[in-house]
């Protein structure tokens, strides 16, 4: 697996680079947003690991480029940027990932091996058939019923997502706290947005798991 690295903090590249190449990836690094989009014209990666505050061209502007001009590439946002804006900037654009400064090392190695994974399942399911004439395209985010698109939030549509990498198992609401806002939200708010998107949705396609949480059933 090649890893393509964008971070200007030299320690922190380093670090980042010793400990994914220990770990068997090939990774390609990187300080300025403006090497990183001629290098991703011109090779091939597997994943992009881009920290948002860069000289050139910040990673936010970096990863707009990239999606118009059909590079898909799974890519992990690395980045001290906390307000939800940032980070609701950030998933619009289409990373599939979050990592907050400062961070464990362990954790940044479990979110690229996990992104690596669904990258790898998504290359191989791009439609996932679900009841009710349901379709889930895994390469646009998007869900359609018998061939329309079905209107949803951002919020609901990352909701979804998670549901769909976790069908037919339990999803916790602090799974969905963490995957989807990354901090501390009030569960009445999580409870609000899944009956939400249930109301867009065959009503037993979400099932609720008293005291657990919610499942999709596919």
């Amino acid at each position: 697996m090649k890893i393509l690295l964008l971070e200007d903090e030299y320690m922190l590249r380093k670090s980042i680079k010793e400990l994914l190449e220990e770990n068997g990836y090939i990774v390609e690094e990187f300080s300025d947003g403006k090497s990183v989009l001629d290098a991703t014209f011109e090779g091939s990666y597997d994943l992009l690991l881009v920290d948002v505050n860069v000289p050139g061209i910040n990673g936010f502007e970096l990863l707009e480029q990239l999606r118009k001009n059909g590079i898909q590439t799974p890519t992990i946002f690395i980045t001290s940027l906390t307000e939800i804006d940032s980070m609701e900037r950030g998933y619009d654009l289409g990373c599939c990932d979050y990592i907050k400064k400062p961070f464990d090392m362990k954790e940044l190695k479990l979110r690229v091996a996990t992104a690596l994974k669904l990258a790898s399942l998504r290359s191989n399911e791009e439609t996932i058939k679900l009841p009710g004439g349901y379709e889930y395209h895994t390469d646009s985010f998007t869900l359609t019923k018998d061939e329309e698109e079905v209107s949803l939030s951002k919020t609901e549509k990352m909701i979804l997502d998670l549901f769909i990498k976790y069908k037919n198992r339990v999803v916790t609401p602090e799974m969905i706290t963490e995957y989807v806002w990354e901090d501390y939200v009030d569960p009445a708010n999580v409870r609000v947005q899944i009956n939400n998107l249930r109301k867009k949705l065959n009503k037993d396609l979400i099932t609720n798991i008293r005291g657990v949480g919610y499942k999709l059933e596919t």
